[in-house]
């Protein structure tokens, strides 16, 4: 199974550590997660960064979404759609531009940790937001632009062709609706990897814990590059 490595417990040290059986896996067959989304999860459960809120992990470079609940055990994971331009950037002013406003360079989906949630949005109704601010939020796969071919793109097995939004996040709607929806009901907090930045940068509480872990002799892996 593509999650297996759920199984290492993504919960409290001491905790009863069970299967996640019913975890919904549309991860393409074969496609591996990095060591550093596993290992981001592990150390968001350990220090209670998300204070026990349901979390999600998204990995740009792989196209992936990761979705834990509260009590850190693992929701589901599913391929998703990221802005189609590279960077972890967020362009001042960004949010008050329409879609076709938005520059190239500019459609990047922003790296970080935000707390988000639902809300009202002035032209798709209530949407998940993952950081109102930069206008970034989570959606159904987007169909209103065939051309785009968002569905096809969402589902084919490579990454490589998942760049295409202008920086919002798509996955497919049972996955939503099964998935996201529920769990992010009452909010949440969002994880994104970067592109390009340095992952001390990003995450830098974890960056820290992870190379005291490694110099005290601890076997994680080194950080992905991004």
């Amino acid at each position: 199974m593509t999650l297996a490595f759920a199984s290492f417990g993504v919960a409290h040290a001491g905790d009863d550590v069970a299967q996640p059986v019913s975890a919904v896996d549309q991860l393409p067959e074969g496609q591996e997660v990095s060591d550093t989304v596993i290992a981001l999860a592990g150390w968001v459960v350990a220090s209670s960064d998300s204070q026990g809120y349901p979390f999600a992990i998204m990995d740009k470079a792989a196209a992936q979404i990761l979705v834990f609940g509260g009590d850190g055990r693992l929701r589901g994971a599913a391929p998703a759609l990221f802005g189609s331009a590279t960077g972890d950037h967020v362009a001042p002013g960004i949010a008050g531009l329409a879609l076709r406003e938005i520059p190239g360079r500019d459609r990047t989906t922003p790296a970080g940790r935000f707390v988000g949630g639902f809300g009202p949005s002035t032209d798709a109704g209530r949407v998940l937001w993952v950081d109102y601010d930069s206008a970034v939020s989570i959606h159904p796969t987007a169909t209103g632009v065939p051309a785009e071919k968002r569905p096809e793109r969402l589902a084919s097995p490579s990454p490589d062709d998942n760049r295409i939004t202008h920086g919002c996040i798509n996955v497919a709607p049972d996955f939503y609706e099964q998935v996201m929806a529920p769990t992010f009901e009452r909010g949440g907090v969002f994880y994104v990897l970067p592109d390009e930045a340095p992952l001390a940068e990003t995450f830098p509480e974890f960056a820290q814990s992870r190379a005291h872990a490694e110099a005290d002799g601890g076997t994680s892996a080194q950080p992905d590059s991004h």
